[in-house]
């Protein structure tokens, strides 16, 4: 069991990211998309503007999701496109595209809640 302090419950509760909980809940079979679906979900909403992610190094998406196990970028990529069309499945609207190249991850200002109806559209 993983207990969290108040602290944190306060700083999570006051500075919320809107999310859809019925994709979070349908990609939980999924961990690695549920992980990918949650910081798109993060990034896409603090987001200013177009943004540029890098896939590989200190600060790339590999670090950032902990995604060790694919150390090959080949591999990685071709997981995280994987990844992408199964959140895209639950959020089409969802604007990261990797780059020709490979390497980066472009991401756009966007919100993850779908509008009541479209979420109704879906079941």
């Amino acid at each position: 069991m993983i207990v969290l302090n108040d602290e944190f419950y306060r700083e999570v509760s006051s500075h919320p990211i809107p999310t859809d909980l019925e994709a979070a809940k349908a990609l939980s079979s999924s961990p690695a998309a549920l992980d990918l679906f949650m910081w798109l979900s993060y990034r896409c909403f603090t987001a200013k503007g177009p943004e540029r992610v890098p896939l590989f190094g200190e600060f790339g998406l590999v670090s950032q999701l902990g995604s060790a196990d694919y150390s090959r970028p080949r591999k990685f990529r071709e997981k995280l496109e994987g990844w992408l069309t199964l959140v895209r499945a639950m959020w089409p609207e969802c604007p990261a595209v990797v780059d020709s190249d490979g390497t980066e991850l472009f991401v756009d200002r966007a919100n993850a809640v779908l509008p009541l109806g479209d979420l109704n559209a879906r079941n």
